[in-house]
Parts: C-alpha cells; sequence; structure tokens
C-alpha cells in the first residue's frame, strides 16, 4: 500500500475520487488545485488528507508545492496527474486564448509535475507514476481538436517517460478512458458537444478507471484501456482509421 498518494485534480471528479479512496486505505494524501473550494470537500472527514493550492500552468508553484508536501508527508509514493480541462469547438470558431490553455493544463501541467515529481521517485527506485491521457487522445472526433491534440500529447509523453525509465523500478502507468462520468463532462457540454461521445450504452464509472489501474499495474501493464470499448477502439483506430472518419462524420453531420 502506497504511503503517500499525491494527486493534481483532487478538487473534483478522478481525483477527488483517487484522494478519497487512498485515504480510506490508509495512505497521507496531497492534493494538488486552484479549486479551494473542491478540495475543501474532498477533504471532509479525510483528516490523512492535506490540500496545496497550484496552479499547473506555473512551474514553480508546482515545484513548490510539490515540496511543501514531501516536506509535511514523506516521499511520494504514488502520484496520479489527474487535473485537465475540456471545453470543445470547432477548429476555426474555437478561441485561441482557450485552446493554448488547453494545453498549458492538460499537456504542459504534465511537464511540469513530471520534473517535480519524477526525479526522487527514479532516485529511490520505487513509486507509482500515473498519466491520464484520454481515448479522445486515441480515436478521434470533430469538436475536440485543442482537447483531442493536448492528449495525445500527453499519451505520447508518458509513453516515452515510461521507456527512459523502464528498469529504474518506477511503475508507469498511461490511462486512456473513453467518456467517464464526471463533472469534466460539464465543460464539453457547455460548449460544443460531439455526437459521437453520446454514442455506446452509458459512461463509464469513475472508480472502475481506477480499478483498472491497479489491475494494471499490478500485472506490469503500462497502457490502461479500461473496459472493452476503449480496448476495441484503440485497435479499430490503428487498423481501420477511416472506417473511424466515415463514423464520425455520419453521427456529426457534417
Amino acid at each position: 500500500m502506497a504511503q503517500h498518494v499525491m494527486i493534481t485534480g483532487g478538487g473534483s471528479g478522478m481525483g477527488q475520487l483517487a484522494a478519497r479512496n487512498a485515504a480510506k486505505n490508509g495512505a497521507t494524501v496531497s492534493i494538488l488545485d486552484v479549486n479551494e473550494a473542491g478540495m475543501e470537500l474532498t477533504k471532509e472527514g479525510s483528516p490523512s488528507i492535506q490540500s496545496y493550492v497550484a496552479n499547473l500552468t506555473d512551474y514553480s508553484a508546482v515545484e513548490s508545492a510539490v515540496n511543501a508536501a514531501i516536506a509535511a508527508s514523506g516521499p511520494i509514493d504514488r502520484f496520479f496527474n489527474c487535473a485537465a480541462i475540456m471545453p470543445f469547438g470547432k477548429i476555426i470558431e474555437h478561441d485561441v486564448a482557450n485552446q493554448k490553455l488547453i494545453m498549458d493544463i492538460n499537456y504542459l501541467g504534465l511537464v511540469h509535475v513530471t520534473r517535480a515529481v519524477l526525479p526522487a521517485m527514479v532516485e529511490r527506485g520505487q513509486g507509482d507514476f500515473i498519466s491520464f491521457a484520454s481515448m479522445a487522445g486515441v480515436v478521434p472526433t470533430m469538436l475536440t481538436g485543442a482537447y483531442s491534440a493536448s492528449k495525445a500529447a500527453v499519451k505520447m509523453y508518458t509513453e516515452i517517460m515510461y521507456h527512459e525509465h523502464i528498469n529504474s523500478g518506477v511503475r508507469f502507468a498511461c490511462v486512456c478512458p473513453p467518456t467517464v462520468n464526471t463533472p469534466l463532462l460539464d465543460q464539453g457540454r457547455a460548449t460544443a458537444w460531439p455526437k459521437m461521445l453520446d454514442q455506446g450504452d452509458k459512461y463509464l464509472n469513475p472508480q472502475d478507471v481506477l480499478n483498472a489501474i491497479d489491475e494494471h499495474l499490478d500485472k506490469g501493464k503500462f497502457w490502461v484501456y479500461p473496459d472493452r470499448d476503449s480496448r476495441i477502439g484503440q485497435l479499430v483506430r490503428r487498423l481501420f482509421p477511416n472506417l473511424i472518419w466515415k463514423q464520425v462524420h455520419k453521427v456529426e453531420g457534417f
């Protein structure tokens, strides 16, 4: 069991659930977010959860928060990078500043936390580093250009990180979930929701994603496709990309 778990995006959604799970399992938990009210909710009833306000686009702030958490709770045994934003829009209509912010948080945020967290794990020769990409970075659809590009960058960056440290003793996981039932969906729905995301039976339960991470780490598997649809989706994307685009155009209607 991890003794000190650090989680970005700990004020809502997947990060909030991961924090509460870790605390229930006896870990000391450090959560990072800009959402102070959300972090207070995460901490309710869990004295082992400590919060640190940090904007992932600011490396100095990230480094300071990580160092403070280590000073308070010891070396980081497990790290989840859950923080992300997900506004959608047609590329030529999507505000440029908003598209840049998506990349700054979703991708450069990963760069910042990696530099702040990973070296100590590698030096110790142990730890779990869990990076959240998305099926949006694997299987393309329209209206998700900026978000999908950011998650494709996360996917590639994490894969290279893993191979650069494959014999370090640190375990890595790159998680590529389909649409998950978290508050992040509200950002997409408030902007330009793709019809493709409503295909299928239901949205995935966030607890199922977290369970899949543990199962894959225990089996030494790097890629985490947490359900049957995501496993099939990544295969179809690789083998039959034109079929995917044909379906996208049919569903979206343009």
